[in-house]
């Protein structure tokens, strides 16, 4: 059996099966909302989620600082790999997730709603890429680095997304006043 309180090789604080039940019980809920907002369905965000806490439990020993980044990180690569994958086309119904809002509950709904909608006819990269440049607030250059594509690429997704968001919901303009 592995002493799961050594130290690591690296002299980092010692962590354990706490610090890791820790971080799950209070990172969850912030990780199971990046997960949702990179897939559009509350299904796959948490099976992304469970991947990445399994993928993080099994490297525990070896991160040192925060894990939250390494954490985040598998979550990114593991969409990426999702959509790299050939799967059969599937049927998606709209439906809202009900974890709390980063902004609070200050969004209209039918404002949110819309938003959602429109997300869930992005491809796969660009709703991804959307995610990590505004929600995350990543740079251009972080982005590229989290999903290991280049910068223009990220460049031109984020432009694509944002024209292919304009033409789907007019009424997204609304949100992008109330930020300013």
């Amino acid at each position: 059996m592995i002493d799961s309180s050594a130290p690591t090789q690296r002299g980092a604080p010692p962590r354990g099966r706490a610090a890791f039940d820790e971080f799950v019980r209070t990172r969850t809920p912030a990780l199971t909302r990046t997960a949702y907002l990179l897939t559009g369905d509350a299904h796959l965000a948490e099976d992304l989620l469970q991947t990445a806490l399994f993928r993080a439990a099994k490297a525990w020993h070896r991160i040192d600082g925060d894990p939250e980044p390494y954490v985040r990180r598998i979550l990114y690569t593991q969409n990426v790999s999702r959509w790299r994958r050939r799967r059969v086309a599937e049927t998606r119904l709209p439906e809202q997730y009900d974890a709390a809002s980063p902004h609070g509950d200050a969004t209209d709904p039918a404002l949110r709603l819309t938003l959602v909608a429109a997300l869930a006819r992005l491809t796969e990269r660009q709703r991804t890429v959307l995610v990590l440049r505004y929600f995350e607030d990543l740079t251009e250059r972080q982005t590229a680095e989290a999903l290991g594509i280049g910068l223009g690429t990220v460049k031109s997704a984020t432009r694509d997304a944002l024209a292919r968001l304009r033409a789907l919901a007019p009424d997204l303009e609304e949100l992008r006043e109330e930020t300013r």
